[in-house]
């Protein structure tokens, strides 16, 4: 069944650059004020539980959006029986640079959670996402038509847009993880959780999704290692904070993960989304790799526990 939802449309004047730094350090601030030039008029929709805001021309991509994430909150309150309240920025590429990360203005179309609560998605598609995209002539021939399953449009052109805007919810995973204060413990795992919460989510609730969301992590997944420097736990959890791996890298790791949380989803279900989220809420304090594994053994089982065992 198809939910229409309705989303007023009210249109605000945010000064960009102020808005975006909540719960940021003043030096970033001062840093992001420096690169913003105007005051930038952005559209707000109402009506939903999350805030959503978006660029002039945008409202379109902006509902589209809101609608995925809308459904998947009602899902996710269901499992988890918790609702964040984030601030989600729908934009065009002049709007990018005051809202984004220091580390990622210069990358538009990098959906990113800046701070547990403002998550910035981009509206139109990008040289970003173009470039993770190869010639599909030049794939092997079920890859190939995995891709064109998945992200052929009507013209026969191909767009990683489906891929990227199902990201939106891998974003709005991590404000799940940190508002309702679950300790992660490894940088892994926080990117491993919030990838099983969106697998869960569209395997359970927008099958039709699947192809958009599995065929681009198996195509680079499948394509090897030899062009990345960085491909163990170890360098991931050392880079992580900086994004040191480079966007690509990182982009690797995460594909990792996505094909991690679809092993899991098929072997163990919906379930092991509740486990996890129950288990990580539960311990609080510090714990060696040994004793975060046994508790992920114990609590959860060996699925999880055996990305860890079996990265390598």
């Amino acid at each position: 069944m198809t939910i229409q939802l309705a989303f007023p449309v009210v249109k605000i004047i945010v000064l960009l650059s102020i808005f975006a730094l909540l719960n940021r350090s003043p030096a970033t601030a001062q840093d992001s004020l420096a690169n913003t030039k105007d005051t930038l008029l952005l559209e707000q929709l109402g009506g939903a539980t999350q805030l959503y805001f978006y660029s002039p021309g945008r409202e379109e991509r902006a509902i589209e959006i809101a609608e995925l994430v809308e459904k998947a909150v009602r899902f996710f309150h269901e499992q988890v029986g918790f609702t964040p309240l984030t601030k989600i920025y729908i934009l065009s590429p002049q709007h990018w640079r005051g809202i984004a990360a220091p580390p990622l203005r210069d990358v538009y179309g990098f959906p990113h959670n800046l701070d547990q609560v403002q998550l910035a998605i981009a509206a139109d598609d990008n040289e970003f996402w173009q470039s993770f995209l190869p010639p599909v002539d030049k794939l092997p021939a079920p890859l190939a038509e995995q891709i064109k399953i998945a992200y052929r449009r009507p013209d026969s052109s191909y767009s990683m847009m489906p891929f990227f805007d199902l990201l939106a919810l891998h974003e709005l995973g991590h404000s799940y993880t940190a508002q309702a204060g679950l300790k992660m413990h490894r940088n892994w795992m926080g990117e491993l959780f919030v990838n099983i919460m969106l697998h869960t989510y569209v395997a359970e609730m927008k099958p039709e999704l699947l192809p958009a969301l599995e065929a681009f992590p198996n195509m680079v997944v499948g394509n090897g290692t030899d062009d990345f420097q960085y491909t163990s736990l170890n360098d991931f959890e050392r880079l992580y904070s900086t994004m040191g791996m480079g966007p690509k890298n990182y982009g690797w790791y995460q594909c990792r993960f996505h094909s991690a949380a679809k092993e899991i989803y098929n072997k163990g279900g919906k379930d092991v989304l509740k486990k996890l989220w129950e288990a990580l809420k539960k311990h609080q304090g510090k714990l060696s790799d040994e004793e975060f594994l046994s508790m992920l053994m114990e609590e959860v089982g060996p699925l999880v526990a055996g990305v860890y065992q079996n990265w390598e």
